[in-house]
C-alpha cells in the first residue's frame, strides 16, 4: 500500500482516548492523568508478514480485525498484542513457576504502549480425556455435586461422593468411565490362517516383525497349525496369557497374549491421542458397552440412591442444559441459596450463548472448535474482573445467523463491563456493531501485512479497501439449478438428537445441510455418509505431526521437490529433506536451538551454523532455477506455481508434478501459505482445505465438507463456490454442512434441520431449492436467507 495511503489510515485513528462507561470526567483542575492511556498503541509491528505496522487500539471499545486470510490479522492480534501481554505477565512469576510455561520470545515491534492482561478465548479443543466433561470443564458440575451433598436423600454429605473422578465416587467396575469395553478377536487373528501364513493381524504384528517372531519362538504354539484348530488352552495362551518370560536362543523375552496387550498399550489411551491407523484399527475391534453395574452413569450406586427432588445427580447431568437450569430454578434452599443463585446464572449463560442443547455429562474432547471457544468464554462473562484485553478468534464459527445475534450481544457485554475486546473475523454482522475497525492486506503472505483501514465501520464501508467493497457482499440466488442424478440415502437415523430421521440427498449437485447449532446436522451427515464407497471427508480436526511438518511435508509435495533438485544436480533426493541426510548437524533440521535452563523455561535461539535455514552448507550451494531448498520452501504456494512452469522447464517431470500439486492448493484458497510454514500454525479452515486439495487427486464421488467458510474473508467465498462448482461439474457429488447465506444461496438443494438445538432439534424442517425456501418457508433459516437475498 502506497505510503500516503498508510497515513491516511493513521490518521483516521482516534487522536484522544475515548471516555469508557463510567470514566472519570475532568476535575477541578482538569483530567486526571490516569484517564490519558485510552488507546493500545502499536508501533512497527514485524510479525510473520506484518510490514512495520503502527496502529492505535482503542481500550473499554470492541475493535474487529479485518483482511483475507493470510493478511496478517492473527499475527497483529495473537502474535504482538496477546504475545507480548503474556509475556509480561509470566515475567512477574517466580522462576521456578517460570519452569513450568511455554518459554515466550518478545515479538518483533518496537513499541507496545499501554498493554493490559489479555485473555485469549480462542477455539483450541478442550482435550481429549474422556474424564473431562462439559460440567466439569465450566465448574457446573462442581457446584451440583455441593447441592446434592447438601440436599440428596439419603444424604451422603461429602461432595467427593458424587465425583467420578475420585475413588469415593467412581463406579468401581469401570472406575468412572461409564464404559467398559470388549474385544472383537476376529479383528485381533485370522482364524483361517496359521501364524506363519499371517493369522496375527494386530497393527504393527506381520510376518516377521518382532511381535510375531517372539509369538512364534516363545513355544507355546505350532507355527503351521491353523488358528481355528487351536486347542482351548492354545486360544487361551494365544489371547488372554499374562506376561510370561519366555526364551529364544540365548535371550530372554517376555511373551503377552494379543488381546491382554492390547489393553496394557492401547486401551488405555484416549482415542484421539492415537496414530490414525491405530485409531482406525481400534474402531474395528473394540466394543464399547455401558458399565453394567451403573448404567453408563460413572457413579456409586450409593450417589446414584441419592436424589433432590426425585432426581438424582446422574439424571441433572443428562439432562439438556436449558432443561437444568429450569429445574435448579425451581430449588429453594436457603442452605445453598448462593451456590444455586451461581448455578443458575451459568447455566443461564451457557443457554445466553447458545449451548443450551450440550448436556453437562457431555464429554469435552466432543465439543466443535466453536463450541469449545464458548464454553471458554461463559467462564469469563461472570467475572469481577474489568479493564482487561479479551480476544476472541472468530467467536461465530459453528453459528447460525440466528446464534450470531447473541454472540453479538455478549461481546458487547464484555465490552460494557470495561473490558477492551479484540474480535478476529469475518462475518458482516459482527463487523457492523465494531466500535473500531482494523482492515489489513490488501492481500495475502507477502501481499499483505499492510495497514489498510483503521477506523469506523462507516468509514470501512467507503474506504474502497477489498474488506469495504465487500461489506454488502450477498451472492443471489441461482435462475436454474443442476438436475439430481440419483440419490444417497440415509435411513432411521438417531443419533444423539436426532429422531429416526431419513433423508434422500441428491447426487450430482451441491446440497447444503444447515440449521441452528446443536440441531443434528453433524450427527446426520458425519454419522451416516463416512465409510460409504466413494465418499471423502474434508473436516477441520487438527493435522497431526510434529514440528517438522508442514504444507510441503503434509502433501507429498516435498518429494517432486526433492526429485527436480536431485535431478538437476546430480546427487540423491535424500539429501534435500531436513529430516534425513541434508539435515543441519547442529539443530538436526529443525533450523531452532533448544536450551533448558534448569528451573527458567526452556529458550530457543536460531541455529548459528545454518542461520535457521535447516539444512547443510553443502545442501544449500545446490541449486533448481538459481534457487535452493531453504529459499524454495520460503516460498508461498502461488510463487511456487509460477517457480515451477508448466512445461516442465523447472525440474522437468518433478517439476510438473509439484505444479499440478501446488495448483490445487492454490484452488482451494492457499495461495498465500509458505511451503515450509509449521502445520499448528494452520486455523481450522485451513486445515480443512488442505486435506481437500489433498483428496481432490482422489477419484472421489461424493466430497463431504465441514464449514469451508471457517477462516474465509467476504471476497474469498465466491472463489469457494466456484470451486465447489468445478467439483461438482466434474461429475462429483457436494454435500456441505454450512451457515453462511451465500453458500445457502448457491445451492441447488437444502436440507435443513431444527427448528431448534438439542432436543427441540433432530428433524428435517425442509428439503427443496433455496428458492422454494425464501420463497414459502417457515424456518429460522428461511427467515435469515430471506433477509439476505433480499436486502
Amino acid at each position: 500500500m502506497p505510503s500516503e495511503n498508510a497515513d491516511a489510515a493513521l490518521s483516521q485513528q482516534p487522536s484522544h482516548p475515548p471516555a469508557g462507561p463510567g470514566a472519570a470526567g475532568q476535575g477541578p483542575s482538569g483530567p486526571h492523568p490516569a484517564d490519558s492511556h485510552g488507546l493500545i498503541q502499536v508501533r512497527g509491528a514485524r510479525a510473520n508478514n506484518l510490514r512495520n505496522v503502527s496502529v492505535d487500539l482503542p481500550k473499554r471499545r470492541l475493535t474487529v480485525f479485518t483482511g483475507v486470510s493470510g493478511s496478517g490479522k492473527s499475527s497483529l492480534v495473537f502474535g504482538t498484542v496477546a504475545a507480548e501481554s503474556q509475556r509480561l505477565i509470566n515475567e512477574t512469576y517466580s522462576a521456578f513457576l517460570q519452569g513450568f510455561m511455554a518459554s515466550q520470545s518478545r515479538p518483533d515491534v518496537d513499541a507496545l504502549h499501554n498493554l493490559s492482561a489479555a485473555i485469549v478465548v480462542d477455539q483450541e479443543r478442550m482435550g481429549a480425556n474422556s474424564r473431562s466433561t462439559v460440567g466439569t470443564a465450566t465448574d457446573a458440575y462442581a457446584m451440583l455435586r455441593i447441592v446434592f451433598s447438601r440436599l440428596g436423600t439419603p444424604n451422603l454429605p461429602s461432595a467427593g461422593a458424587f465425583s467420578f473422578n475420585v475413588p469415593e465416587g467412581m463406579c468401581p467396575e469401570c472406575e468412572g468411565m461409564g464404559q467398559v469395553s470388549d474385544i472383537d478377536v476376529d479383528q485381533l487373528v485370522d482364524r483361517k490362517k496359521s501364524l506363519n501364513e499371517g493369522a496375527i493381524i494386530v497393527p504393527g504384528s506381520p510376518v516377521d516383525s518382532w511381535p510375531w517372531q517372539i509369538t512364534v519362538n516363545s513355544g507355546f504354539f505350532d507355527p503351521d497349525k491353523k488358528v481355528q484348530d487351536y486347542s482351548e488352552q492354545e486360544w487361551a495362551d494365544l489371547l488372554h496369557m499374562p506376561p510370561t518370560k519366555v526364551k529364544v536362543g540365548r535371550n530372554n523375552f517376555t511373551y503377552e497374549g494379543l488381546a491382554a496387550r492390547m489393553q496394557r498399550t492401547v486401551l488405555v489411551k484416549d482415542r484421539e491421542s492415537m496414530q490414525a491407523h491405530v485409531r482406525a484399527f481400534v474402531d474395528r475391534a473394540v466394543v464399547f458397552a455401558d458399565c453394567p453395574e451403573c448404567g453408563g452413569s460413572r457413579l456409586t450406586r450409593a450417589a446414584l440412591a441419592s436424589k433432590v427432588d426425585g432426581v438424582n445427580i446422574a439424571e441433572c447431568s443428562a439432562m439438556q442444559i436449558s432443561d437444568l437450569a429450569k429445574f435448579v430454578g425451581g430449588l429453594a434452599a436457603p442452605e445453598v441459596a448462593p451456590l444455586l443463585t451461581n448455578l443458575r446464572e451459568l447455566l443461564d449463560s451457557l443457554v445466553e450463548i447458545g449451548l443450551g442443547y450440550l448436556s453437562l455429562d457431555r464429554p469435552a474432547g466432543t465439543l466443535s472448535g466453536g463450541e469449545a471457544q464458548r464454553v471458554k468464554m461463559v467462564r469469563h462473562l461472570g467475572s469481577p474482573l474489568t479493564d482487561v484485553t479479551y480476544i476472541f478468534d472468530e467467536p461465530t464459527t459453528g453459528l447460525h445467523p440466528h446464534d450470531i445475534r447473541r454472540m453479538n450481544d455478549l461481546l458487547l457485554r464484555l465490552r460494557d463491563k470495561g473490558n477492551t475486546v479484540l474480535v478476529v473475523e469475518h462475518k458482516p454482522e459482527v463487523i457492523r456493531i465494531a466500535d473500531h475497525v482494523v482492515d489489513l492486506g490488501p492481500g495475502a503472505g507477502t501481499a499483505g501485512g499492510e495497514l489498510c483501514y483503521s477506523g469506523d465501520v462507516a468509514g470501512l464501508a467507503t474506504s474502497g479497501t477489498l474488506t469495504g467493497r465487500h461489506l454488502a457482499h450477498k451472492a443471489g440466488l441461482k435462475a436454474r439449478v443442476r438436475r439430481p442424478t440419483g440419490v444417497l440415502s440415509i435411513t432411521g437415523a438417531n443419533q444423539h438428537n436426532l429422531k429416526d430421521v431419513g433423508v434422500d440427498l441428491p447426487t450430482g449437485v451441491l446440497t447444503v445441510v444447515t440449521g441452528v447449532a446443536g440441531s443434528g446436522k453433524s450427527s446426520l451427515i458425519h454419522g451416516n455418509l463416512p465409510g460409504r464407497e466413494g465418499v471423502v471427508v474434508a473436516d477441520q480436526s487438527p493435522i497431526r505431526g510434529s514440528r517438522r511438518s508442514n504444507p510441503a511435508t503434509y502433501t507429498g509435495l516435498l518429494t517432486p521437490i526433492r526429485n527436480a533438485f536431485a535431478k538437476a544436480n546430480g546427487v540423491k533426493a535424500a539429501l534435500f529433506s531436513a529430516n534425513s541426510e541434508g539435515a543441519c548437524g547442529t539443530c538436526g533440521g529443525i533450523g531452532l536451538v533448544y536450551t533448558d535452563l534448569g528451573v527458567m523455561a526452556q529458550v530457543s535461539s536460531v541455529c548459528e551454523t545454518c542461520g535457521g535455514k535447516r539444512f547443510t552448507a553443502e545442501v544449500l550451494a545446490y541449486t533448481l532455477n538459481g534457487r535452493n531448498i531453504h529459499e524454495v520452501l520460503g516460498m508461498s504456494v502461488a510463487e511456487a506455481h509460477d517457480f515451477f512452469a508448466d512445461d516442465g522447464a523447472v525440474g522437468g517431470a518433478a517439476g510438473k508434478q509439484a505444479r499440478a500439486l501446488l495448483g490445487r492448493l492454490g484452488d482451494v484458497g492457499l495461495g498465500y501459505l509458505r511451503l515450509g510454514q509449521p502445520l499448528n500454525t494452520l486455523s481450522g479452515g485451513e486445515r480443512q482445505r488442505l486435506k481437500l486439495a489433498i483428496h481432490m487427486a482422489e477419484k472421489a464421488a461424493t466430497y463431504v465438507l465441514d464449514e469451508p467458510t471457517t477462516g474465509l474473508h467476504l471476497a474469498d467465498v465466491d472463489q469457494l463456490l466456484a470451486l465447489l462448482d468445478r467439483l461438482v461439474d466434474a461429475g462429483n457429488t457436494v454435500v456441505v454442512i454450512e451457515h453462511h447465506q451465500a453458500v445457502m444461496a448457491h445451492a441447488d438443494w437444502l436440507v435443513d434441520l431444527g427448528p431448534g438445538g438439542g432436543h427441540d432439534g433432530g428433524r428435517i424442517v425442509f428439503e427443496g431449492t433455496p428458492r422454494e425456501l425464501v420463497a414459502s418457508g417457515t424456518t429460522l433459516t428461511a427467515r435469515h436467507l430471506r433477509e439476505y437475498v433480499e436486502r
